[in-house]
């Protein structure tokens, strides 16, 4: 199991870096947008409202996913815990991010994972 959990957290930290760059991204895509809607108040006033909530959101969870992923790769015990919300919220981003979130639920509920991050003797098949 051990294989399946750094291929959980390398693929946890891929998303997260493509996340927080994607923020970055949006955020400045965004803000490009309000200029060709001065003079409009209501387009205008959701842009301003977009251009800082839609990049916030994302960079936060991207962090989360970073985070998580680098915790999983060293086997921390609370990462398999942040590994666990990251991939439930990452069911939700369809379809791709569906079976990420599927394939690493399944990993990090497999009993052979929860005892490899509570620290005890590892099984035959982690070696």
């Amino acid at each position: 199991m051990k294989k399946h959990v750094t291929a959980v957290g390398a693929i946890h930290t891929g998303l997260g870096l493509i996340g927080i760059v994607a923020a970055v991204i949006a955020f400045f895509a965004i803000n490009f947008a309000k200029g060709f809607v001065e003079g409009d108040e209501i387009p205008y006033m959701v842009l301003k409202f977009l251009s800082l909530s839609i990049p916030i959101f994302i960079g936060f969870l991207s962090t989360f996913a970073l985070v998580g992923g680098i915790g999983l790769l060293m086997l921390y015990s609370w990462a398999r815990y942040l590994g666990i919300v990251v991939a439930a919220l990452e069911c939700f981003i369809i379809p791709v991010g569906t079976f990420i979130g599927v394939y690493s639920l399944w990993v990090l509920f497999q009993n052979d994972t929860i005892n490899l991050f509570e620290n005890k003797t590892p099984s035959k098949s982690d070696l």
